[in-house]
């Protein structure tokens, strides 16, 4: 089982977090004025690499905080774990 450390919280297990997919999105904008390709795009064509992501996750079952980490996606090592707003680490 995969141990996600909360900010808060500290480590615990997975079933714990609900994953909210790749962070560091831009958003299109304003609504009314995006093409519906862009929209599409948006919110059906993200990033899936092999190797290192950046993903948002909730605290569901513990406190509720949103936060990021950066999680191999084939090995499912997590190396970077900040709160939103902090600065996004580089990846190698």
């Amino acid at each position: 089982m995969l141990l996600i450390t909360c900010p808060e919280c500290g480590a615990r297990p997975e079933t714990e977090f609900v994953c909210g997919g790749e962070t560091h999105i831009t958003r299109p904008g304003p609504f009314a004025e995006v093409p519906a390709d862009v929209w599409a795009g948006y919110l059906f064509h993200q990033a899936n690499p092999r190797g290192k992501l950046r993903e948002r996750w909730r605290h569901q079952a513990g406190c509720g905080l949103w936060f990021n980490l950066v999680r191999d996606t084939v090995t499912h090592e997590i190396t970077s774990v900040y709160r939103m707003g902090d600065p996004k680490p580089e990846i190698a």
